[in-house]
């Protein structure tokens, strides 16, 4: 079995490929190694498959292919992500990466036959709206990197209702980890806890998220895939939900170390608090998080006290 993926040098891309090389699939990824953050990091990120038999890197934009690789499975990583960084001048670079990019991939294997087009999407497609999100609910994004999230994810939708191209989109839900980006809070708290700097947090801290590890998400793919599901879209959330406030206190437990907080205006495009109902995944591909809040951050915390200490 052939597998295509994205953004493979990315955080959960790069722990996709692992899992799928360790399964024996042939892995082609393609990764434009944008700017966001250093290459070097992403470099990281793939060194232990890099030189793997069964992995072929791609090292282009989507944008600037003509054809991608003939395979039976499709996951499609790659997004422009953050939602702080998404509004004014970049709005542009979010639509390329996120829209017009999954719009060409769809384009392409619409005429070519595939098992599964496994599509990566985000929780910030809900905006503000009652918790736990289900994803019977009207979404109401209020960011412009959920608005460009919501726009691809219908876009497989309606590749899959007019062509057949058999989509899944998983919305991911607050994902951390090893490999975590380092724009991210989690990432940001444990490195300023390190090195006893300010943790900075937007708003009171009393914003809840449902924090999903890594793992948990790979798998979610993997079912994904391997079902018969299309057309679906389902919500893939670790079902622990924490304040910022108390993700701190669990990390100045497990680091044995005490943070100092600086408290700033809440940044525009934040939601207030995010829950997944999963009740759908369970029952469809019988899914379920594994790795619960204080196992999960005790893991990201050994490994960047490999990696950025």
């Amino acid at each position: 079995m052939k597998v295509l993926v994205t953004g493979c040098a990315g955080f959960i891309g790069s722990h996709l490929v692992e899992r799928l090389l360790k399964e024996e699939f042939k892995v082609i990824g393609i990764d434009c190694f944008t700017d966001y953050y250093p290459r070097e990091i992403k470099n990281k990120n793939i060194e232990s498959f890099i030189n793997h038999p069964n992995f072929t890197l791609i090292d282009k934009d989507i944008m600037e292919l003509n054809e991608f690789p003939k395979v039976d499975f499709v996951f499609h990583e790659a997004a422009q992500v953050g939602v702080r960084a998404s509004w004014g001048k970049n709005f542009d670079t979010y639509v390329k990466n996120n829209i017009l990019s999954t719009q060409k991939l769809l384009e392409y294997y619409k005429g070519v036959k595939i098992r599964k087009f496994v599509y990566a999407s985000s929780s910030s497609v809900y905006g503000d709206v009652s918790i736990p999100m289900s994803e019977n609910l009207q979404v109401k994004p209020i960011s412009p990197y959920g608005v460009t999230k919501l726009a691809a994810e219908n876009m497989c939708y309606l590749y899959w209702k007019n062509y057949g191209v058999p989509t899944v989109s998983l919305r991911y839900f607050t994902v951390y980890g090893p490999r975590q980006r380092p724009d991210m809070a989690i990432h940001k708290f444990i490195k300023a806890i390190f090195n006893n700097e300010e943790l900075i947090v937007y708003g009171d801290g009393n914003q809840t998220r449902d924090f999903t590890y890594v793992d948990d998400v790979v798998e979610a793919n993997i079912l994904a895939a391997k079902s018969d599901l299309v057309g679906e879209i389902l919500n893939v959330g670790g079902g622990s939900r924490v304040s910022l406030n108390n993700l701190i206190r669990l990390l100045e437990e497990i680091t044995c170390k005490k943070s100092k907080i600086k408290y700033v205006e809440t940044q525009k495009g934040d939601v207030r608090d995010t829950l997944a109902d999963t009740t759908k995944i369970k029952e469809l591909l019988g899914w379920k998080p594994e790795i619960n809040i204080k196992e999960g951050l005790r893991r990201q915390v050994e490994w960047m006290k490999l990696n950025f200490q």
